[in-house]
């Protein structure tokens, strides 16, 4: 259960991506309970849709209760992230969770760690009738033991997945991308205020001074919750400031919501990855996770999970709201490309463990050990 494709939104694509990895790896069919926000009744799923939760009507949670407790699989997942759940930071779901006569697990996108009150009280009592909960990091699960106080026996850490590909150098993709042999950076996902992308931008006009053959693309559209409450006035104000710096030789905004393949693409063609974001305590990030899965130089703001990967000697970290801070460091791997391919391997090595297929495993192997001892669950990789 999560949001689904084709809405688009980050769990959507993470429930998909897991779905069809575990699908891929089992030879099962899995099938989907959907979220719908208000006014996503008018959304058209595939088949493997069988029921939809409408986020804001207590009703349907009991109601999708009751349709989990009839159907014949032997548990659910969940994708949590607490803003797509109704009631206050999400509670309606604790009805469903408290109705459901099946194990279920938990996959916890958001931990803060320094919760308000209503939080506390909501993740612990979905804590409390989860069978199991997993965290992305390390990070999440250390803070969901000792801040949230939930039981350790119960705590899985299941990285996010990112995706299994060849380490490649960068000239075949940038080939396709018609960028010649420009050097690329790229940040990437549904852009908001929270990205930062403004004090990259300062960066920028360091940077080409010394680099000027340097590209900056910025790739993914206005999330769709900003663009109801707000249009596309952060990425217009984003485009004024690439006219008014001069850097349109230099920064390209791409406006689009990018598939799977697009994204592998363009972090195939990229040489540092760079996420400028400002939220200081964000647990996970799957740009982030995607590109050290690919191979590529991080240089990002030390926020929970960048602080986590980046400990792994997979990139630099720089200032939070910091111009200069984002230049020096992007320099210091344009300036020594032995420096930048050495973090590149060590990037691609660390996200080996990350890989779609490990991540599968990883849900297998807890799937299995918690389902009802009459019908065990027996999952076999299938060829």
């Amino acid at each position: 259960m999560g949001s689904f494709p084709p809405r688009e939104c980050g769990i959507a694509t993470f429930t998909k991506d897991v779905v069809d990895s575990f699908d891929g790896t089992f030879g099962t069919k899995s099938e989907i309970i959907a979220i719908d926000e208000p006014g996503g009744e008018w959304r058209h799923y595939g088949p493997e849709v069988v029921a939809r939760l409408r986020e804001e009507e207590r009703s349907s949670y009991t109601d999708v209760a009751a349709i989990v407790n009839a159907h014949p699989a032997q548990m659910l997942n969940i994708q949590h992230e607490y803003g797509i759940f109704g009631g206050e930071r999400g509670e309606f779901l604790i009805d469903l969770l408290k109705e459901l006569q099946k194990p279920v697990t938990l996959t916890l996108h958001t931990v803060l760690p320094e919760p308000e009150e209503t939080m506390l009280r909501v993740t612990r009592e979905l804590a409390k009738y989860s069978t199991a909960v997993i965290s992305l990091s390390e990070t999440g699960k250390h803070l969901l033991e000792t801040v949230y106080e939930i039981d350790p026996r119960k705590l899985h850490v299941i990285h996010h997945g990112v995706p299994d590909v060849p380490f490649h150098s960068t000239d075949t993709a940038k080939a396709s991308l018609g960028v010649g042999q420009r050097m690329l950076i790229t940040t990437f996902g549904l852009i908001n205020r929270g990205k930062g992308l403004e004090y990259a931008l300062d960066a920028m006009r360091t940077i080409v001074r010394y680099h000027p053959e340097t590209l900056y693309l910025i790739l993914g559209e206005t999330h769709p919750t900003v663009r109801r409450q707000e249009g596309e006035s952060y990425r217009e104000a984003l485009q004024e400031k690439i006219r008014e710096y001069r850097l349109l030789n230099n920064v390209a905004l791409v406006d689009k919501y990018l598939d799977f393949d697009e994204v592998v693409n363009y972090l195939a063609a990229t040489d540092i990855y760079l996420t400028p974001y400002l939220n200081p305590v964000q647990i996970v990030s799957g740009t982030l996770a995607y590109a050290v899965g690919c191979g590529k130089a991080i240089v990002s703001t030390p926020y929970l999970y960048a602080e986590e990967v980046l400990a792994h000697n997979c990139g630099f970290l720089c200032k939070f709201r910091d111009a200069d801070s984002i230049a020096e460091n992007v320099l210091m791997l344009l300036d020594d490309p032995s420096l930048r391919r050495a973090i590149e391997r060590r990037a691609y090595r660390f996200g080996r463990q990350m890989t779609w297929p490990h991540v599968a495993a990883a849900y297998g192997r807890l799937f299995a050990e918690l389902a009802p001892a009459s019908g065990r669950l027996e999952l076999v990789h299938s060829a």
